[in-house]
C-alpha cells in the first residue's frame, strides 16, 4: 500500500523533514505520498530565513549549516556558484539559506521514483484521529487523511500583553515585524522603541537605523546577544557534568569549565560549544523545580552566550551604539500612550519615550496553552498532546512522538523544532533541527511498517475540495 504522510509547516524544519520522507522511500523502493501544508508562497524559508535584508546574516558559519547530518560540505557546495570565494567560516545572508532549502525540496521531489510531494498552500487548523491514522482539516474546510503526520509548527507566536490594549490598538505597534510591509509604516519614521534585545532586536535594529532617528531597545536583563570569533576554534571537550546533583552543582562545573577553557586557549566560546552535545541530557536530569530556576535565573545569559552573532553583524552594532544611534537598557514597559503622531511609553527604571512606534522584538511564546493558534489548542482540548516539562511547548518521546494527556491513546502525530523546547531546551537551531527531521523521519517511516491498532473504520466518499487535494 502507498504510505501517506503529512507535513505542517514549510519552514526550515518542515522542509528538512520532507525531504529526510522523500530519501526514506526512495531508498525503501516503497510508493510514498507526502503533503507539505502550509500557506506561506514559499518553501522552507518561515520566519527564521524569510528576511529579504542581505544585511541579515546567518548566526552560524556555513560549515555548519548542511541539511544532513552526515555530509557537512552539502550547502557550501549549494551556495558555491553565487558565492564562489566562500569559506567554512563565513555568515552568508539568511535570505540564502531560505532558498537553498526551498531548492533542495524541488530538486529532491524531481528526483523521486516512489515518493510523490504535494504543496498545499493552506493552513492546518484541526485534527481528529481514526484507526487508519489523523485526519487534518485545512482552514478551506477539506479534510485529509494520512497515516502518520509531523507538525512542523515553528515558534508560537509573540506574546503581546505587555503592551497594553491601548497600545496594541493602534496602528504605531508593530506586533509581527516580519509580516510583509510591518516596517513600512510609523517604523520608517523618527525614533523607535524596540521590545526585547534578543536576534530579533538584532536584525531590526540592522534594517532600521539610519542617520537622524535614535533606535531605543529594552528588555528585562538588557542583554545582547555576543558574538561569534572571526575564526572559530575546535569545541572543547567538557568534564564529566551530572545535574542530578542539583542547579548550583551543575552551575558550578559548567563555570569552572568555561574558566579552564579561557586559561588554556583565550576564550570562552569552545567552552560553550562543547557542551551543546549534552545539553539536552543535563536539561532532563535536573528536577522540575530546578527547570523552573534555570528558566527564571539563568536562561537569558545561556541565551546570549549560546546563540550568538556574526562578527559582521556585531561590529554594525557596536557602531551603532558609539554613535548613540542605539541605545540599549535593562527596563520594561509599564505605560504607553498613543497620540496622532507619537507613542508617549513609560519605562520601570523611570524613564519616558516618546517615539514613532514601538516594535515587539519579544520572541515566541514557550507556553503551548497561551497561544491562539487553532491546531495547537485542539491538540491540546482532544488530549492527543499535552504541555512538556516546564510548561514548555509540547511533550514528545525520544523520537519526537507527541505524547498524550493521560487515558488518550498515541495519535500517529510527531513533532520537531520550537515544539520539542520542554524536552531538549536546545532545538531551534539547524544543527539540531536537521538531527531531529532525520530522526523523525525514520520514526515514522518504522510506524507505518506496521498496521494500526484497531479496527479500521469504513471510508466515507471524498468530498470535492477533499479530492482536490488527492489529485
Amino acid at each position: 500500500m502507498t504510505r501517506r504522510v503529512a507535513v505542517v509547516g514549510a519552514g526550515a524544519a518542515g522542509a528538512l523533514t520532507a525531504v529526510q520522507l522523500m530519501r526514506r522511500a526512495e531508498r525503501a523502493g516503497h510508493a510514498t505520498r507526502i503533503w507539505l501544508i502550509d500557506p506561506a508562497p514559499h518553501t522552507g524559508r518561515g520566519v527564521a530565513y524569510g528576511t529579504s535584508d542581505p544585511r541579515h546574516l546567518l548566526n552560524v558559519p556555513a560549515a555548519r549549516m548542511s541539511a544532513f547530518p552526515d555530509d557537512p560540505g552539502h550547502f557550501l557546495r549549494a551556495i558555491a556558484g553565487r558565492y564562489p570565494h566562500v569559506a567554512p567560516g563565513d555568515f552568508v545572508p539568511r535570505r540564502e539559506y531560505g532558498r537553498y532549502l526551498g531548492d533542495l525540496v524541488e530538486e529532491t521531489a524531481r528526483r523521486c521514483r516512489y515518493a510523490r510531494l504535494h504543496r498545499v498552500r493552506e493552513r492546518v487548523v484541526a485534527v481528529r484521529d481514526r484507526s487508519g491514522g489523523p485526519v487534518l482539516r485545512l482552514a478551506g474546510g477539506s479534510e485529509l487523511r494520512v497515516d502518520g503526520a509531523v507538525l512542523a509548527l515553528g515558534g508560537l507566536g509573540p506574546e503581546h500583553s505587555w503592551a497594553g490594549p491601548a497600545l496594541r490598538a493602534s496602528g504605531r505597534f508593530v506586533g509581527d515585524p516580519w509580516a510583509p510591509g510591518a516596517l513600512d509604516g510609523p517604523a520608517a519614521e523618527g525614533d523607535v522603541l524596540l521590545v526585547g534585545t534578543g536576534l530579533t532586536m538584532v536584525d531590526l535594529a540592522v534594517t532600521l537605523a539610519r542617520p537622524g532617528r535614535v533606535l531605543h531597545a529594552v528588555s528585562r536583563h538588557g542583554l545582547l546577544p555576543r558574538e561569534h570569533l572571526p575564526v572559530a576554534g575546535a569545541p572543547a571537550e567538557p568534564p564529566e557534568l551530572d545535574a542530578a546533583h542539583g542547579l548550583d552543582a551543575l552551575r558550578r562545573g559548567v563555570r569552572r569549565h568555561l574558566a579552564a577553557c579561557r586559561r588554556a586557549r583565550g576564550d570562552w566560546r569552545p567552552a560553550m560549544d562543547g557542551l551543546r552535545p549534552v545539553t539536552a541530557a543535563l536539561w532532563r536530569q535536573l528536577s522540575p523545580a530546578d527547570r523552573l530556576r534555570f528558566l527564571e535565573e539563568d536562561l537569558r545569559t545561556w541565551e546570549v552566550h549560546r546563540h550568538r552573532v556574526a562578527p559582521a553583524t556585531a561590529a554594525a552594532l557596536c557602531a551603532l551604539r558609539a554613535a548613540g544611534r542605539l541605545r540599549v537598557a535593562a527596563g520594561e514597559v509599564v505605560g504607553a500612550v498613543p497620540g496622532e503622531d507619537a507613542v508617549t511609553v513609560a519605562l520601570s527604571d523611570g524613564r519616558r519615550l516618546r517615539v514613532g512606534a514601538v516594535v515587539a522584538c519579544t520572541g515566541a511564546r514557550t507556553d503551548p496553552r497561551r497561544t491562539d493558534d487553532p491546531l495547537v489548542r485542539c491538540l491540546l482540548e482532544r488530549g492527543w498532546a499535552r504541555t512538556g516539562p516546564a510548561g514548555l511547548g509540547l511533550d514528545t518521546g525520544d523520537d519526537g512522538r507527541l505524547v498524550p494527556a493521560a487515558g488518550v491513546p498515541a495519535a500517529r502525530l510527531w513533532t520537531l523544532g520550537a515544539a520539542r523546547r520542554g524536552n531538549l531546551l536546545e532545538t531551534t537551531a539547524v544543527p539540531e533541527i536537521r538531527t531531529q527531521a532525520a530522526e523523525v523521519a525514520g520514526a515514522v517511516w518504522e510506524a507505518l511498517a506496521s498496521p494500526p491498532a484497531g479496527p479500521r473504520t469504513r471510508r466515507r466518499p471524498r468530498t470535492a475540495p477533499e479530492a482536490a487535494l488527492h489529485r
